[in-house]
């Protein structure tokens, strides 16, 4: 806690200088032996931040109140109300003003700083460490915070670690049985080409399901630059009935090594497993490895190798393997606004030929926070998948996929109901296939309330 303290403690030194030109003297009067004073806001504040300075935290309390009455004046007494919390023990209260503040205007560094110390000492270090890494895209910062920064990340980094995410809600959807375009194919039999209409079981059906996602993740020491690493991730989508229900499990575990304090590499083991209408599907065993380096104080650079086993309980000619090779550059745009983008290459090598392919790709996205508390987010992604047979029965060529994958992300953190705020995610899929049979079309949305713990 003393070195974020630190943190905090040069930031009121460089980053928020509230005293300007040098204030007139209060105006002071006095009638049958009782003197008053009169203060002016600028006055009133300057005196609340003297006191405050001074560790004189009673004193400094009913002058920010009385500030609270002057016009103009919201976010100095929202955060010298933060600061008095703070500094007299309630974190819970600080941290809950700092965010209401950042909620309104995510530029204000100095109030991320005060944040990241409320939020350590709830314990909350994986909250603390995201506050810090924004605060460090300030351009501004001097090089005094910036190192102490740094360090504090670094010791956050090498203690225990965990996070916690969940969401639950709706999903309108208009494919949920996830169904072809194609209205008709063509089917070949020796030299005779037959059309064949698609009945209504192989044709797109929309609906609404429930839906939830779980994230979790925990990293804990073990060694000097080494640390444990362990994964859950699980999702699903109930629909009436039983026929279109969807849900997966991801569960991983390994080590990470850190490299320098600015680069680390990991290897872990993968076990997924997905059912679809109630029946098992697919089940994976795996490992992958992969890294990051941060790239001056604006950009960040990773990779991920992941090789697995596919079982598919469907049809033994989707068994075989999967393997990707996946790169992303991180750039900060602004203090709280991130660009990513980054290609992929990945191979499926399955029993059957015509089911094995090659997929080459990328994607962009850009996302981080607004003010008034809003969260925003979008990615696109487009990529060619080529296999390596064909299908005799419907092409003499090897299949051909464009795929086309767009997501978007608004929430608002600032709108709470017992610690969950809306979030709404709408998700479209679009492949175009040289096999009309294969083509799909899927628009999908997510409402629903959000936790990050």
């Amino acid at each position: 806690m003393r070195i974020a303290a630190s943190v905090a403690g040069a930031a009121v030194a460089g980053l928020w200088a509230t005293a300007a030109p040098a204030l007139a003297a209060p105006e002071r009067t006095c009638a049958d032996g009782t003197c008053r004073i009169t203060l002016t806001p600028p006055q009133l504040l300057a005196a609340a931040e003297r006191l405050i300075g001074e560790q004189h935290f009673a004193e400094a309390k009913p002058l920010v109140e009385a500030l609270r009455l002057a016009p103009g004046f919201k976010l100095q007494t929202r955060f010298l109300g933060g600061l008095i919390a703070a500094r007299t023990g309630d974190y819970a209260s600080a941290a809950d003003a700092f965010m209401a503040i950042l909620a309104d205007d995510p530029r204000q560094t100095r109030v991320r700083l005060e944040l990241a110390q409320a939020l350590m000492a709830l314990k909350k270090t994986a909250s603390a460490d995201r506050q810090l890494r924004i605060a460090q895209q300030d351009a501004d910062l001097p090089q005094q915070i910036a190192r102490t920064i740094r360090t504090v990340r670094d010791t956050i980094r090498s203690g225990r670690a965990w996070r916690l995410d969940f969401n639950i809600g709706i999903a309108p959807d208009t494919n949920i049985n996830n169904a072809t375009t194609a209205q008709s194919i063509t089917v070949l039999l020796g030299d005779q080409a037959y059309q064949a209409d698609l009945n209504e079981d192989a044709k797109a059906k929309s609906g609404l399901g429930q839906t939830a996602q779980l994230s979790a993740g925990l990293r804990l020491p073990v060694a000097p630059n080494v640390s444990a690493l362990a994964e859950l991730d699980a999702n699903g989508t109930n629909y009436g009935g039983r026929h279109f229900d969807d849900y997966a499990v991801q569960l991983a575990g390994g080590a990470e090594y850190r490299l320098t304090p600015t680069s680390s590499v990991s290897l872990e083991g993968v076990y997924a497993r997905r059912w679809y209408g109630g029946n098992a599907t697919t089940e994976q065993v795996g490992v992958r490895t992969g890294g990051q380096m941060v790239l001056g104080t604006r950009d960040r650079f990773g990779y991920q190798i992941d090789v697995r086993h596919v079982r598919a309980f469907f049809d033994r000619g989707y068994d075989g393997w999967q393997g990707g090779v996946y790169g992303t550059l991180e750039h900060a745009l602004t203090r709280t606004i991130v660009m990513s983008a980054g290609p992929f290459v990945r191979r499926d090598w399955l029993r059957e030929k015509p089911f094995s392919n090659t997929e080459i790709g990328g994607n962009v996205g850009v996302g981080g926070e607004l003010p008034y508390g809003f969260n925003v987010g979008g990615s696109l992604g487009l990529s060619r998948a080529m296999f390596d047979a064909p299908l005799p029965i419907f092409d003499l060529k090897s299949r051909r996929d464009t795929r086309l994958v767009v997501r978007t992300t608004l929430g608002n953190r600032k709108i709470r109901l017992f610690g969950f705020s809306p979030q709404v995610n709408w998700t479209y899929n679009d492949i175009d296939s040289s096999l009309k049979l294969y083509g799909i079309e899927r628009s999908r949305f997510e409402v629903t309330l959000a936790r990050y713990f």
